[in-house]
């Protein structure tokens, strides 16, 4: 699995989503802490109470090499989740990356820890630690439903999810796009235009006289 996951990552946010069919984007916006970071891996979901990260404490323990921690709540708000220490924990047990459906803070050290990490919003308030929530369970970010070991992937476009059981299927798919878009750019380097490749002169011009 890590070879899949290290292919879609390479290949990025916005091949995967067009290869697995327009599936599984997160429709919405995270700060993207480290730049130039991207990464995909099974997800470890954590379902916190609202404005509560008990749960994030809790997760770490079963936080496996190569997973990508998603922390959500029933609604997404500017409280933070995770921090420097949370982060660390999560490096240390080797996630691969982390989505938070929330704030973080200690926004400069989690850029020189360097673990991926995207946000909804950078916020200095602080969470409690008393709601028990549910570990491992399906949650929803922006719209789309994520299970435990569905594919994260994470770049500077946002998130994608790629349902486990469609990973190869989409990897192949999206091995295929690449293919076409490196010989499609060749035409335009050579100065043909998208609107006669994809046929849109014939959409605007085809029922003028």
């Amino acid at each position: 699995m890590s070879g899949v996951c290290g292919e879609l990552a390479r290949l990025g946010v916005a091949t995967v989503y067009e290869a697995s069919g327009r599936r599984g984007l997160v429709d919405a916006s995270f700060v993207q802490v480290v730049p130039g970071s991207r990464v995909a891996g099974p997800a470890r979901t954590v379902l916190c109470g609202q404005d509560d990260n008990l749960m994030v404490h809790a997760v770490m323990e079963r936080v496996r090499p190569g997973d990508v921690l998603v922390i959500t709540m029933p609604e997404p708000a500017p409280v933070a989740l995770v921090g420097e220490l949370l982060a660390v924990q999560a490096k240390t047990h080797g996630a691969a990356g982390v989505l938070v459906d929330a704030s973080v803070r200690d926004l400069e050290e989690l850029r020189e820890l360097g673990l991926p990490v995207w946000a909804r919003w950078v916020r200095v308030r602080g969470a409690t630690k008393t709601e028990v929530g549910r570990l491992d369970v399906p949650v929803e970010v922006g719209g789309a439903r994520i299970s435990p070991g569905d594919i994260v992937v994470l770049d500077a476009d946002g998130a994608v999810v790629v349902e486990a059981g469609r990973a190869g299927e989409v990897l192949e798919a999206g091995r295929a796009r690449e293919e076409r878009e490196r010989d499609f750019r060749k035409k335009l380097e050579a100065g043909e235009l998208s609107y006669d490749l994809h046929g849109l002169r014939e959409v605007v011009e085809g029922g003028t006289s």
